[in-house]
């Protein structure tokens, strides 16, 4: 498995906290099954102007010697778009593993419009778009993230919150049994979360493919900088869909 989506650079966010909770946390993913850990420090598009922190790579430099040696890590960021793209963003220094692939997120309760012009700033600088947590945002439905793919915008869902009985727990369930999600993560601050917790609930549902695409084939393309597949939606939606289909062609 592979997690694009972490906060374990010690000390820089409100993720770990020290090398030693990072280590820990890298070596319960590598028993978990995780290979690849992507580091995404939340960064201010309104910082990026200022070069990257140099906080960031005196982090990465002291959790290399750390990390269990069943897992590669990869650079990021996850940047909050709090103003219009920088330039600097093309250079590649603050993607996914220097690919096109840009984590993004917003202010939670920011209009959906205002998204999708962001997005498209994104695509404008020649990267794509991955969204983190689209299951977060006030403004977040079906069509909306809809919309939002069509945008050329790669769709990052949580994986802890398939399992949590709230409103974005719904949110989050609908985009992956709707084939509307392209890769899972964890979102780890150096607590216990894991990506594991996604193949359990994917494998009580019948999803054993859509797993392995949204665990592995969809973040191992970004990885190597490839275009992405397409996930289908879970044999339990589809089989409600064409019950509806049916029910209607009957009327």
């Amino acid at each position: 498995m592979i997690d694009l989506h972490s906060h374990l650079l010690p000390g820089v966010d409100d993720g770990s906290k020290s090398v030693r909770q990072s280590a820990r946390v890298l070596r319960h993913f590598a028993d978990r099954g995780v290979t690849h850990v992507a580091c995404t420090p939340h960064l201010l598009a309104s910082q990026v102007p200022a070069g990257f922190p140099p906080a960031y790579q005196q982090a990465w430099d002291a959790l290399q010697p750390a990390c269990p040696a069943e897992i590669t890590l990869h650079r990021g960021v996850e940047l909050m778009l709090d103003r219009p793209v920088p330039d600097e963003v093309a250079e590649r220094r603050l993607t996914i593993a220097g690919s096109r692939y840009l984590l993004v997120e917003f202010a939670r309760l920011v209009p959906a419009e205002i998204v999708a012009r962001a997005l498209s700033d994104v695509t404008d600088h020649g990267l794509i778009p991955v969204l983190a947590h689209p299951e977060r945002y006030s403004s977040c439905s079906v069509d909306t993230v809809r919309s939002w793919r069509e945008l050329g915008t790669i769709m990052q869902v949580d994986a802890t919150t398939l399992t949590a009985e709230s409103t974005r727990g719904e949110r989050a369930r609908d985009l992956v049994r709707g084939g509307l999600a392209d890769i899972l993560a964890g979102d780890n601050h150096g607590d216990e979360r894991c990506i594991a917790t996604a193949l359990d609930w994917l494998t009580e549902q019948d999803g054993g493919d859509q797993a392995v695409m949204l665990l592995d084939t969809n973040p191992r393309a970004i990885i190597e900088d490839r275009t992405l597949y397409e996930v289908d939606p879970l044999p339990m939606a589809r089989s409600i869909w064409r019950r509806m289909r049916n029910m209607l062609g009957n009327e």
